[in-house]
């Protein structure tokens, strides 16, 4: 028998925007229906992307530890051959998981959100029915939301099945591969080649562009590209892959001869796109931009009362993005006012409708150095005269050097004003970085001049140290160098 649900607001996916943007609907009063038809409570990021990979990563990392010390010792420490049950290794990280998922079902439970589970199919802009366990159930709302996330993109001649995989698949092996082939250079397909790499994998990367990690500039990439060529890592830049075929991977290198890589698993990460198909979408008579959907910075479509967070609703395909303009709905809906004087933008705080209108967006790459990029980089400043840009060195903080962090070329780098040393951009790449990623944003959201970041008291020995130096040097007085 179809039941009938109606309720002020229906989110449409439970992945980290969706979920933040029910959670906090909740704390403000809203009667609100989460449908959960994916991967599950916290999504593509809490399941199958950014928690289990970072776990795989970090096992990875402690494995490779204990290997340098039996191969010769590290630091005084020698150990035996190690070894590596893979299986057991999931079955830890899939507990982190499952942790993590039980605490997204108790904090919506708290703010009260109706959870349910099953696939929706919308037949208007304001009505869906959803397949569940006990049969359909059809929900109708005064108010949308669209989470629906994104999935990787297959090729047409690697069609995932068997042992061509994408990085869900790769983050549930029960044996690390004895040769990985990674179709795409990109952030994902780094940092799980890597952590496969550490692991004990012999690994081959096939790029299409002429460098790796091509959305970063190169000096950021160069640590770890001297990283892949130290492991021996293969790397085929400017080479096209082709179709899979008796264990091995057909490519075109960049001078045009053909080649087979050996695979038993071959690892496709060309990207990710919006999930936009399979849901109803063609029916709600929302605007798209390209393949994603078009939003105002209220994260608005073109239909009343419809709104989109997310990946659906374009770059950067990023968690914490969609969290924030989950945040930014749901205080909308709720006829919520935000105090906004970020980023030096207004004289003085006023209190208004919220608006999704970062001035940045910290992006980390998890590789072997991290990367972080904030705000502007040199690429976007190229040609301009009026921009302080500085750089200083990690193996310039001691902090770097008695964690074995300081040898790889790391560096955190400040983009500024020279008219009135507004900082423009940070970025940093070095083992550990990532934890300098949230102080970076902090400072390009607030408007901070490089004498504001000179005048923070830096914590001694840490590896903030060196955001604290390179606007120093920016200003002409480093310490340290």
């Amino acid at each position: 028998m179809t039941q009938t649900l109606s309720t002020k607001v229906l989110i449409i996916g439970a992945g980290t925007g969706g979920y933040v943007a029910g959670i906090r609907c909740g704390q403000l009063g809203l009667d609100t229906a989460l449908v959960d038809g994916g991967d599950g409570l916290g999504g593509t990021c809490l399941n199958v992307g950014c928690i289990p990979s970072k776990a795989i990563i970090h096992a990875a990392s402690k494995f490779e530890t204990v290997a340098k010390a039996a191969a010769g010792g590290t630091l005084g420490i020698t150990a035996s051959t190690p070894a590596i049950d893979l299986a057991q290794t999931t079955a830890w990280k899939d507990g982190i998981v499952r942790k993590l998922n039980a605490g997204v079902a108790a904090l919506l439970k708290k703010a009260k959100v109706k959870v349910v589970k099953g696939w929706a199919t919308f037949s208007d802009a304001k009505t869906c029915t959803v397949k569940t366990a006990d049969g359909d159930l059809i929900i109708t709302a005064e108010h949308v939301i669209l989470a629906t996330g994104s999935e990787p993109v297959e090729l047409p001649f690697l069609p995932f099945g068997g042992d061509v995989i994408s990085s869900t698949e790769a983050l549930s092996l029960d044996k690390v591969p004895g040769k990985l082939v990674v179709v795409g250079g990109g952030y994902i397909g780094l940092e799980l080649g890597i952590a496969f790499r550490k692991l004990g994998a012999e690994v081959a990367i096939v790029e299409m562009a002429d460098r790796l990690l091509p959305l970063y500039d190169k000096a950021l990439t160069d640590p770890v590209a001297k990283w892949l060529e130290k492991h021996g890592v293969e790397l085929h830049l400017g080479a096209r892959a082709g179709s899979f075929e008796k264990g091995q991977l057909n490519v075109t290198t960049k001078d045009g001869k053909a080649i087979k890589l050996k695979a038993d698993k071959v690892l496709v990460t060309v990207g990710r796109k919006p999930r936009t198909r399979g849901w109803g979408l063609e029916n709600m008579g929302v605007a798209m931009a390209g393949p994603f959907v078009k939003i105002d910075d209220r994260c608005a479509t073109s239909m009343k009362n419809v709104w989109a967070v997310g990946d659906l609703t374009g770059e950067p395909m990023l968690a914490h993005k969609g969290s924030a303009q989950g945040e930014v709905v749901a205080e909308i809906i709720a006829g919520r006012e935000r105090a906004q004087a970020a980023s030096g933008r207004a004289a003085s705080a006023s209190a208004q409708e919220p608006r999704f209108d970062p001035v940045t967006i910290a992006a980390v790459c998890f590789t072997e150095p991290e990367i972080i990029s904030a705000g502007l980089g040199p690429e976007d400043v190229e040609g301009r005269d009026d921009v302080i840009t500085a750089v200083f060195p990690l193996a310039a903080i001691g902090r770097a050097l008695a964690i074995e962090a300081g040898e790889d070329g790391g560096f955190v780098r400040v983009l500024a004003s020279k008219t009135d040393h507004r900082l423009l951009g940070v970025q940093a790449v070095g083992q550990h970085v990532s934890e300098m990623s949230n102080s970076f944003a902090q400072m390009l959201e607030m408007g901070a001049v490089l004498e504001d970041v000179a005048g923070v008291i830096h914590v001694h020995p840490t590896l903030g140290e060196a955001f604290h130096e390179a606007s120093l040097r920016a200003l002409g007085h480093a310490i340290h160098i």
